[in-house]
């Protein structure tokens, strides 16, 4: 189905490596560096077989990836040279300038606007500069964008080290769920998660749903009445998932509060006491009980997103306790992935309690819920 590392010879290629380094960042430096050691073992790969690795990521915050290359450098400990910007005669030229082993880091590709459209022509511009296309970014595997689903057009293709691991592991775990299942889903994104939910539906034992999502969907129910705000297109996709369904298990009582600081106060209450100018930040100790009585009786757990502001300390009790009991149920296969929860698992210590730790959260659910993904048929052969 796919080409991998095995199959190519890199000597002397210039090849175009898609990665996700889009990794949380703190005073210009990484905070969380999961993403890019799953992407080591291909760099080192290409590096040893004498290739010039043109390595290309977006991040989600606008932001410059020199703070990356500067990261790379240290722990590569070989000269990472940045190049602000994708295309152009300034970049070909740095390429064209490239030996037997060198790397260049390109500029945020979510600088051009032609990355999200999946602009062909974009995509087109990115394979002009290597000779082979090498994709190690599974997590945005569900996003159609141009160095995703374009650039591989233009190119030899195939995946590297991490992308195989996860494909395998999920392809497995599609193969043979182990019962019951149970998913969690929570974070931030909503319109995404709707359609996963109702494909979910119909293969899951249990939908365990907090974060923004679970609210948006307790709001659509009109429990709660205030603190949540939806457009009309979220709210009608809402609509159309089967609502009743004994496999959607909701928040029966969440953390409240003013604002996300805090600072004023913090109340539990049921979702229909929140006040319309409250927000809720995490689900309740009640709720946390009924999630983990259903957690302690699985066989596979697939969790994607964390189940409350668990960045402050106020409210991470519900992704911690959820975590916690996820890593004492040792007789299940248990999955976590995403970049919120991959660093609140890695905050909890607990990352290595976890069977599979997979780089995408919604790449995974999208690959569980046996969705086609964009970056996945780009790269089949």
């Amino acid at each position: 189905m796919f080409k991998t590392l095995k199959d190519f010879e890199f000597n002397n290629k210039k090849v175009l490596v898609r990665c996700d380094f889009n990794v949380p960042l703190e005073k210009n430096k990484v905070s969380d560096d999961f993403r890019i050691e799953k992407t080591l073992p291909t760099i080192n790969y290409l590096i040893e077989k004498g290739a010039k690795l043109i390595l290309i990521s977006h991040h989600k915050n606008n932001i410059s990836l020199k703070p990356i290359a500067d990261y790379l450098r240290n722990i590569l400990r070989k000269n990472v040279k940045f190049i602000a910007d994708c295309q152009g005669k300034r970049t070909e030229n740095e390429v064209k300038k490239m030996k037997s082993g060198e790397i260049v880091l390109l500029e945020n590709l979510r600088f051009y606007p032609e990355e999200e459209k999946n602009d062909e022509s974009f995509g087109k511009g990115l394979a002009k500069l290597a000779d082979i296309y090498i994709s190690e970014a599974f997590s945005v595997a569900h996003r159609p964008h141009a160095s995703i689903v374009s650039a591989p057009k233009f190119l030899p293709k195939g995946i590297g080290f991490q992308f195989e691991e996860e494909f395998e592991v999920l392809s497995k775990l599609l193969t043979v769920p182990l019962r019951p299942q149970v998913i969690i889903i929570g974070g931030a994104k909503i319109s995404s998660r709707v359609k996963i939910i109702e494909n979910f539906l119909r293969k899951a034992d249990h939908l365990l749903l907090g974060g923004k999502i679970a609210n948006a969907i307790l709001a659509v129910k009109g429990i709660v009445i205030g603190g949540v705000e939806l457009q009309e297109e979220i709210v009608s996709k809402i609509k159309n998932l089967n609502l009743t369904s004994t496999k959607i298990h909701l928040p029966i009582d969440v953390i409240a509060s003013p604002d996300q600081s805090g600072e004023v106060y913090i109340r539990q209450t049921g979702p229909g006491g929140v006040r319309g100018d409250e927000g809720i930040f995490d689900i309740g100790p009640e709720t946390i009980e009924t999630f983990s009585r259903i957690i302690k009786e699985a066989a596979t757990i697939v969790w994607a997103g964390p189940l409350g502001l668990w960045e402050k300390e106020k409210f991470g009790k519900g992704t911690r306790e959820i975590a916690e009991i996820i890593a004492k149920n040792t007789s299940a296969f248990s999955v976590a992935g995403g970049g919120d929860t991959i660093s609140a698992i890695k905050k909890f210590n607990l990352l290595d309690k976890f069977s599979f730790v997979s780089t995408g959260g919604g790449a995974m659910l999208s690959f569980l819920a046996e969705e086609k993904l964009p970056g996945i048929e780009a790269l089949k052969v």
